[in-house]
């Protein structure tokens, strides 16, 4: 159970790129908790990537800054440079993910204890899980595999969440997904986990029904609200 609640809400959202402040906000707006999977090695970088032939910004925030800005979040590691986990060595992946987790640690002045394989397609496996859970402070690490249900996971080391957001071909998933769970009344515990990253609601202009979603998920009675660590540990 979740503080005596059946249901639980999350989300978690990659990068720590600038647009994490407009998300912040809406998510403070409606009392929801995310966790932000940060790369320290990229901090404070600008870059632009081009999706769905839309360019956006993909500024990563300065360090100065990044304390203020994921006040009342969690912070979690997403490995120090960005690699593709299962192409690097044993101790790369280690180092990746252990210098990221020390130096977040640092910068925000609790233990990080959580994680993100960062990268696209097969992004994790068996050998870098267990590299993870035998070498390095990570308690959970989250993978990119969608599972559109709510039922919690023994394996920590490659949780697979709920739902990728608001991608404009996965719009209705997400909403149609909220409504069943907002409906349910388990007698097991729930967990509605939702990822992504902020500056993917620039590409089609999502931001307002992103903000739709997190009103009509927020202010429930029998969930709980709270970040990755809450929730999973």
């Amino acid at each position: 159970m979740f503080n005596g609640k059946m249901k639980a809400v999350t989300f978690s959202y990659d990068d720590g790129v600038t647009q994490d402040k407009r998300l912040i906000e809406i998510l403070n707006k409606y009392g929801l908790k995310a966790t932000f999977n940060l790369n320290s090695g990229l901090l404070g970088k600008s870059n632009t990537l081009v999706r769905g032939g839309v360019t956006v910004n993909h500024n990563k925030i300065d360090p100065k800054d990044v304390k203020a800005v994921y006040s009342g979040h969690e912070v979690a590691a997403h490995t120090l440079t960005h690699p593709l986990l299962p192409n690097s060595t044993d101790s790369e992946v280690i180092r990746q993910v252990e210098e990221d987790r020390l130096n977040l640690s640092e910068l925000f002045g609790y233990e990080v204890v959580g994680m993100a394989y960062p990268g696209g397609g097969v992004n994790n496996n068996e050998r870098v899980a267990e590299l993870i859970r035998k070498n390095t402070g990570i308690k959970y690490a989250r993978t990119i595999t969608s599972t559109y249900t709510y039922d919690p996971q023994t394996n920590l080391y490659r949780f697979n969440p709920t739902v990728y957001h608001v991608m404009e071909n996965r719009k209705e998933r997400l909403m149609e997904l909220a409504e069943e769970f907002v409906n349910l009344a388990p007698e097991t515990p729930k967990i509605f986990y939702v990822w992504g990253h902020s500056y993917e609601f620039d590409i089609a202009d999502t931001w307002d029904y992103f903000e739709e979603f997190c009103k009509m998920i927020s202010g429930r009675d029998d969930i709980f609200y709270g970040t990755n660590k809450e929730v999973l540990l």
